[in-house]
């Protein structure tokens, strides 16, 4: 008797994603609103790290000289490339600094990494459709493509942690990109499915770059690793390239049961706009975001302290399971990838100099001995209280409370700091300093004119949306 084989059924998950890539319309003016800044501040972010021959270092084409007719322009550099190595330039400008957006749950991560492979297509699609007399891609476009990116990446890391079985976050990136830039490349429905199967089978880097002791800079070019990964998936899965159905759930071989601890892959809610609408800016320090409340509370602390460094006998800083978890470190920092996720280093950087810049974490500035000093004196306690509240939906805080006590038994007052300036709950307040972080990112290396021509148009909402992005794109050529 023939043996009666069980008809497979595609995955959930991979139908749920594909599905809102395709069909869902996005109508929230807030998520508009807010891409539309998260998109000068990614593009700020990215100019910025150009300043650091670290990041330079791994830009431009894999074959030195290489040209390609219609190509990916990379902001800030004469670069033309491929949409593959194009995403992994724009990605890893991105990430750098590790001063782009970010979105903190379960899983953390930073949703407009997305915007590597994101605008490297967009652009290379937008200027072929241009020389056949096609219409290109606009901006609005891309502003609808990073709010779902976002969306897809923010929900996946609600309640499924790569981070507790060693795994790192920018597989969700990988899964982002690709289901996006599939559509993009004029993939359909089973096309999509393809490409994001191969995403999860690909699997994601280990975390341990981000940890001591292997801490190091991987940990700025890993999502763009992933993001230009997703472009490599999405350019095969539209040339035919087969998929597969049951990736995550397949008994034994699929992505649950091998990497994920037999755990479910889980949508905790309906894909739609939440992460855009409540994603965290970055706005005034350049540090693991599980720290900006610190490095503000110590900023605030600077006067109290700068003229009685020496009679400090303890410094407490009052935070959430997270920031223990993956930013407490003790003993020596190696590097500015290590210096930059240490809750410790960051706020002794903040009570020191009354600021944080990404040139803190250099090894020049980490050179100052007083920097260790005020290191060791501090302690970290968990307040429960802080730890539910970060994961509280209707919430998202990232609160860290600092305060500095002496060796006469007084104390400073106990600065305690819910919502980072970038939170939605203080969005008002950043939008103006968002604006001044893009227009200092860029003069970094633009001249007045060509500086003044960029922000011009990226400021002006209408102007933006209704441009071309190879026209757009243009205008960061340096």
């Amino acid at each position: 008797m023939a043996e009666i084989k069980e008809k497979q059924t595609t995955d959930a998950l991979l139908e749920e994603i594909a599905d809102y890539v395709l069909n869902k319309n996005i109508t929230s003016d807030e998520a508009f609103s807010t891409a539309h800044y998260v998109l000068m501040d990614t593009l700020g972010c990215g100019i910025l790290s150009l300043n650091y021959p670290e990041c330079t270092k791994l830009l431009g084409p894999i074959v030195p000289g290489t040209v390609v007719p219609k190509g990916t322009r990379v902001p800030g550099t004469p670069h033309v490339l491929d949409p593959v190595q194009g995403a992994f330039n724009i990605g890893t400008m991105i990430r750098w600094l590790d001063y782009n957006d970010t979105w903190l749950a379960a899983e953390w991560g930073h949703p407009s990494d997305n915007l590597g492979g994101i605008l490297a297509v967009a652009d290379y699609v937008s200027r072929e459709r241009a020389a056949r007399g096609q219409v290109p891609i606009k901006v609005r476009d891309v502003l609808e493509m990073m709010i779902k990116t976002h969306e897809i990446q923010g929900i996946l890391a609600l309640e499924n942690s790569l981070n507790r079985v060693g795994l790192d976050h920018v597989l969700f990136v990988k899964v982002a990109t690709t289901a996006m830039v599939t559509k993009m490349l004029g993939g359909g429905y089973q096309e999509i499915i393809n490409a994001i199967s191969n995403a999860w089978i690909d699997n994601a880097s280990l975390r341990t770059y981000r940890h001591a002791p292997n801490a190091g800079s991987r940990k700025s070019w890993a999502a763009g690793d992933a993001t230009s990964r997703g472009v490599r998936l999405a350019m095969m899965a539209v040339n035919g390239e087969m998929g597969y159905a049951t990736a995550l759930t397949a008994p034994d071989w699929g992505f649950q049961d091998v990497l994920f601890n037999k755990q479910d892959l889980t949508l905790s809610q309906p894909l739609d706009s939440y992460v855009m609408e409540n994603v965290l800016f970055k706005v005034s320090y350049p540090a693991e975001f599980h720290a900006q409340t610190a490095a503000e509370a110590a900023i605030q602390l600077h006067p109290h302290v700068k003229d009685r460094l020496n009679d400090i006998e303890r410094i407490t800083i009052t935070t959430h399971e997270s920031a223990i978890r993956i930013i407490d470190k003790q003993g020596p920092l190696h590097n500015p990838a290590d210096r930059d996720h240490c809750i410790q280093y960051i706020t002794a950087i903040g009570l020191l100099k009354g600021d944080l810049t990404a040139d803190d974490y250099e090894a020049e500035a980490a050179a100052d001995p007083a920097i260790d000093a005020l290191r060791e004196k501090m302690v970290l306690q968990e307040d429960e209280a802080y730890t539910n509240d970060y994961l509280n939906p209707d919430k998202r805080s990232i609160a860290n409370a600092v305060q500095v006590h002496f060796n006469d038994g007084t104390a400073t007052e106990n600065i305690a700091i819910e919502y980072p300036l970038g939170h939605r709950f203080r969005r008002e307040e950043a939008l103006p300093k968002i604006r001044e972080k893009f227009a200092y990112n860029l003069s970094t290396i633009y001249a007045q004119k060509q500086l003044d021509d960029i922000q011009e148009t990226s400021v002006d909402y209408e102007k933006l949306t209704a441009m071309h992005v190879h026209n757009f794109m243009d205008l960061f050529v340096h």
